[in-house]
């Protein structure tokens, strides 16, 4: 009995080791591309922190069942972290060569973020009408990020004036069509990688200037009702279709 304990137990401990190996994640870019983009970033003014990254299908943050894989900050104290100075960033690439990077909405730039298909037609209209689109980034295969300016971060709070579609890390399961990014809030920043082997890239980069969040947001808003209305009509002609009889 002992020594079949002894051999079970040695058995258990080496089918724990091997769960516990996972694939080793590559980089998203060479470091000196990474780099230029996070500078990039940081030269636009906006400030930056570093965040988890995929391990496997995992998060490289080890929480069991974590609810945004490889999308959240390292640090809770992100916010007051966030930085556009360059020595910074160049030292939390080069330790941190696997790290994707979120930026701090609402001191800078704000973030309008859209379900893709609802991205896609709008980014088309408004370049199409002339209207100056700031940077612009695909996020997974379900969203797009419009990068503005910000509404303001007032002296006077009284100043500041609120918004349904105001969007916070904890709240965006209820933000399902537009969500704005603002105070509070943070947004996955390119070049990153998510689990899937999907990732988080420019369509427009971020030398293209902020524009102001109000001249895209009647196009946005339009094209996330279409977008709504066809993903309706979708599940009705979905739900319409008889299941076939059993045999």
């Amino acid at each position: 009995m002992g020594a079949d304990s002894g051999r079970y137990r040695g058995t258990e401990g080496r089918i724990s080791q091997w769960l516990r190996r996972r694939p080793k994640p590559q980089p998203v870019a060479d470091d000196a591309a990474r780099l230029a983009l996070l500078l990039a970033v940081a030269e636009a003014g906006m400030p930056i922190s570093p965040a988890a990254h995929p391990s496997g299908y995992r998060c490289s943050c080890e929480r069991v069942g974590c609810p945004t894989p490889a999308r959240h900050p390292l640090s809770f104290a992100w916010q007051t972290q966030s930085t556009t100075d360059r020595a910074q960033i160049e030292r939390w690439a080069e330790n941190q060569p696997l790290a994707n990077f979120i930026t701090a909405t609402g001191l800078v730039h704000d973030v309008l973020d859209v379900p893709l298909a609802a991205g896609s037609a709008a980014l088309e209209r408004l370049l199409a009408a002339g209207i100056d689109v700031g940077p612009v980034a695909r996020s997974g295969t379900d969203r797009m990020l419009f990068f503005t300016a910000t509404r303001g971060t007032p002296d006077d709070e009284d100043e500041w004036w609120p918004c349904e579609l105001d969007c916070h890390p904890e709240t965006m399961d209820e933000h399902p069509g537009l969500r704005w990014h603002c105070r509070g809030s943070y947004v996955l920043l390119p070049p990153a990688r998510l689990p899937g082997e999907l990732d988080v890239h420019w369509i427009r980069g971020p030398e293209n200037p902020l524009p102001d969040p109000l001249t895209l947001l009647e196009t946005l808003t339009d094209a996330c009702a279409q977008y709504a209305d066809t993903a309706d009509a979708s599940d009705l002609d979905h739900d319409s279709v008889p299941w076939p009889l059993s045999r």
